[in-house]
């Protein structure tokens, strides 16, 4: 075999192994996890003995309004989307209410939602009436801070009310009966007209963090993965 066929057998042979990395890379699974307030990016290595054949990453964003952190997971995912085949999107409460904000539904093949917030307006005017706050009031000031720790916003209030949640993506959705800040009818209401799987924890809360609920979150997705 002569120098030149030699080389260009070798390089042939490098550029077909490269070709199948980047086939095999293409084929995995990203998982990204998109966290609740208060929680961190960190929070994703929960999930990886969940997924052990798959990328598990978390986004740490850095805003916290739906249309500023919806572009910050819309990036996110459109990175990953360029990556990886399929996109599991795992989403905790507000996470997933700025998830839905963030127009990815064409890029991301199934969520799964832990206690999420899924109508905003809903909670906004709630939280209005716990600080004794009328909309007026709100309009007049722009935003108000309130003895719960939680900042009401007349700006936030009017983009949900013209930014009607709009979601195609299959969802699978664990809830707390104690949950605190979405009501049962509420969260029931946004699984029937999303077509959403809903799961409900008797007793759970709004934040899952006992070892009791962790465990029944690990049941729930390890259950929901299996029946793929």
């Amino acid at each position: 075999m002569s120098l030149l066929l030699r080389t260009m057998t070798v390089m042939i042979f490098i550029m077909s192994e490269k070709v199948s990395k980047v086939r095999t890379r293409r084929m995995k699974t990203a998982i990204l996890y998109i966290r609740r307030k208060g929680g961190n990016a960190a929070e994703s290595e929960h999930y990886k003995p969940l997924f052990p054949e798959c990328d598990v990453l978390g986004l740490d964003y850095k805003t916290f309004t739906p249309w500023e952190t919806g572009k910050e997971i819309h990036s996110a995912i459109k990175r990953l989307n360029a990556e990886y085949e399929h996109i599991i999107l795992i989403a905790n409460s507000i996470g997933a209410f700025f998830s839905m904000n963030a127009d990815i539904d064409d890029m991301v093949q199934t969520a799964y939602f832990i206690s999420p917030i899924v109508d905003m307006k809903q909670l906004i005017c709630d939280m209005m009436k716990w600080a004794n706050v009328s909309e007026s009031d709100l309009k007049q000031k722009g935003e108000i801070n309130t003895d719960f720790g939680e900042a009401l916003s007349w700006e936030y209030l009017c983009y949900v009310r013209e930014h009607p949640v709009k979601w195609t993506v299959p969802t699978h959705i664990l809830y707390g009966s104690s949950d605190c800040l979405t009501s049962y009818n509420t969260i029931k209401a946004f699984a029937d007209c999303h077509n959403a799987n809903l799961k409900i924890m008797e007793n759970g809360e709004h934040w899952f963090h006992t070892e009791e609920q962790m465990k029944y979150l690990d049941n729930w997705i390890i259950d929901k993965e299996n029946e793929k």
